[in-house]
């Protein structure tokens, strides 16, 4: 059913890796090898946390920041009555780029390690960090975090959440303001 947003799954995950194993045969340039496989991360990371994963498996997370700074992390599942054959072999692939991926980084963290290779250690690092980020937030999602759009768009904008906003509206000449609830 998506197989433009599978094919962009795994496409910038291998050609992160593909990249990193060979960008030395093909320039000398370490700083343009850096900046093409952070790049390449970067996009799987972003296409993954907010188009792959909502497609093929149903699943997104974000962070969320509320009025008194506290930050929120929102986990939610779609629920799917019956997943279709096509669904399910684009979400075995999903899990397994999801999972495969950060153990290979992993690895390219031991060998970068012990080969000396300390130039590299920062870019392996950051491949871990938004491999694993994913990894994480999507687990938790599958698991347990569990939370659909409407709850979570209730709570947040429920009715009770408005008169709060409206008292605490205070104009710039230092008189309140009743009954605005846009935005100044």
């Amino acid at each position: 059913r998506h197989p433009l947003a599978t094919f962009f799954h795994l496409f910038f995950r291998v050609s992160a890796i593909v990249t990193y194993l060979f960008c030395d045969w093909f320039s000398n340039s370490f700083v343009a090898c850096f900046v093409t496989i952070l790049l390449l991360l970067s996009f799987d990371f972003w296409s993954v946390k907010n188009v792959t994963g909502r497609l093929l498996v149903g699943l997104r997370w974000w962070n969320q920041i509320d009025e008194d700074g506290k930050s929120h992390w929102v986990f939610e599942a779609k629920r799917v009555p019956t997943i279709a054959a096509s669904t399910e072999a684009e979400a075995r692939i999903f899990w397994l780029g999801l999972i495969i991926c950060p153990v290979i980084w992993t690895m390219f963290f031991f060998s970068t390690l012990f080969s000396l290779k300390l130039k590299w250690l920062a870019l392996v690092i950051a491949g871990i960090s938004l491999q694993t980020a994913n990894l994480y937030g999507y687990i938790h999602c599958k698991l347990g975090g569990q939370k659909t759009v409407s709850r979570v768009t209730s709570r947040l904008f429920g009715a009770t959440d408005v008169p709060k906003r409206q008292s605490r509206r205070i104009a710039e000449d230092g008189t309140e303001e009743h009954g605005k609830t846009g935005t100044r």
